[in-house]
This record gives structure tokens, C-alpha cells and sequence, in this order.
């Protein structure tokens, strides 16, 4: 992976950052005021801090943003970890829950889907290398800080870490309109992986077929789907319901 920075600004995506994961940040930019009084002792000696007055934020920070006077800049190859040391350390149990990005386009859906992750306890969120937005300022954002608190993991070949999941006991549900098993029927007893569909296709069918049952969500026929982030809040939802102690 080729070494990459993203800005993120505004005082609780910053300050998220700073509290969770500090050694990813290289640069923090204070407003004067601000840093005049900032606690920089949890941060990495070599974590660069510049200030700046009003909005005189680095040009990369869109114009007429609410930074509230915070910007950092994010080491991505830090933050985002590889599936081999991933895969490596994650001891399965029976709430082990992963959810898997389905090549999802929309920046805004997958800071969403991130947070979802983190609000319902999830283990880690699997990130697409290929035909996905990627990890950038604007999901950082968007996650509202969730993006350091919960695991993001690069997969390469999504067909198979599948199968390495399922090897290691792992049962795959996919989401889909189209599914065969109602949502509220499910009662998730195995280590789950939850594979979301792209905005337009849905799942690949590859990927499809590789999925042990496709849910479908209950809903009014005036509607025919809901968006990628409100699927993975209601099924992580339910999936947490079943264990509990993922939210604690």
C-alpha cells in the first residue's frame, strides 16, 4: 500500500482521534486559542502540531468547513491494518461479528456503515481494496471519530477471505432486497460476517454464492431497498440483541 494521508477536521473527529488512536496522526493543526491550552501528552513524539489563526486552515481542509479549529492529518497505512496480521490475531468466538464492504461507492455510506460497526459492537469492518471508496477524510468524518475505535481491515480477494472465514467457522450472511431468510428469523449462533451490497447491484454473485444465507430486511412493498448504512444498523442491531455483551 502506497503511504497516504487524509485530512479530517472538526473538534470531535479530532479529538476521537487523538483519545483512540494517536500514533496515526501525523500532523495535528490547533487554532491558537486552542492550543494554548491543549493536552498534547497522549499524542506520538513525532506527531508534528502547527497552529492557526481563525480559519486559516491548510488548503486541503474545504472552504467554509465547520473545523471548529481542529485538523489533523491521518496516516492511512497505520490506521487501515492487512488482512494476514488481521486474520493472524482475531480470536473467534460465538459474538465474533465482521461486517464486509461490498464495493460501496458512496464515501457517506461507508463512514455510516463504520459507525454502525462501532455503536452495535462489531469485531472489525472489512475494506475492499478493489471497486470501493476508500478510507478518506471524508469517511473519517462522516464516522464521527468511529472510524479509530473499531478495526478497519484492506481485503484484496473478497471471495477468498470468505472462504478463510468460513474455514475457521465463520457463517456468511449476505444483505439483499432479494434474500431468502427474513432478518428477524436469524438467530446468529456462529461467528457472523455480514456482506453488503453495492449501492446499484447489490452483491456480486460470486460473492453471493459464496454467502451461507442472503438476509432480507421486512418491509412496506411501497419501498423496494433501504441504503447500506441503514441495512447494517438494523442487522447489526439484531445481531447485537443476540449477544449482549458486544455492548458492553
Amino acid at each position: 500500500m502506497d503511504r497516504h494521508y487524509e485530512y479530517i477536521y472538526g473538534k470531535h473527529a479530532v479529538l476521537e482521534a487523538v483519545k483512540l488512536r494517536p500514533d496515526v496522526i501525523k500532523t495535528l493543526y490547533l487554532r491558537n486559542d486552542i492550543l494554548s491550552t491543549f493536552d498534547t501528552g497522549n499524542l506520538d513524539t513525532k506527531c508534528k502540531i502547527n497552529s492557526f489563526v481563525g480559519d486559516a486552515v491548510p488548503k486541503e481542509v474545504p472552504k467554509q468547513s465547520v473545523h471548529q479549529g481542529y485538523v489533523a492529518v491521518i496516516d492511512t497505512n497505520k490506521l487501515i491494518l492487512k488482512w494476514d496480521d488481521f486474520i493472524e490475531g482475531l480470536t473467534i468466538k460465538d459474538d465474533t461479528g465482521l461486517m464486509l464492504l461490498g464495493e460501496i461507492q458512496d464515501p457517506h455510506n461507508v463512514g455510516a456503515v463504520i459507525r454502525n460497526a462501532a455503536a452495535f459492537g462489531a469485531t472489525a469492518v472489512l475494506v475492499p481494496e478493489h471497486r470501493q471508496a476508500g478510507v478518506t477524510g471524508t469517511v473519517l468524518k462522516v464516522s464521527a471519530g468511529m472510524a479509530f475505535a473499531v478495526p478497519l481491515v484492506e481485503v484484496a480477494n473478497v471471495n477468498r477471505v470468505l472462504k478463510i472465514l468460513k474455514d475457521k467457522g465463520f457463517f456468511v450472511y449476505g444483505l439483499d432486497a432479494g434474500g431468502d431468510t427474513l432478518l428477524q428469523d436469524e438467530d446468529f449462533r456462529k461467528p457472523s460476517v455480514f456482506v453488503l451490497g453495492n449501492e446499484g447491484g447489490g452483491i456480486r454473485q460470486k460473492t453471493k454464492e459464496a454467502c451461507d444465507i442472503v438476509l432480507k430486511i421486512a418491509m412496506h412493498p411501497r419501498c423496494e431497498s433501504l441504503n447500506a448504512s441503514v441495512s447494517s444498523a438494523l442487522v447489526l442491531n439484531a445481531w447485537s440483541q443476540r449477544h449482549p455483551t458486544v455492548l458492553e
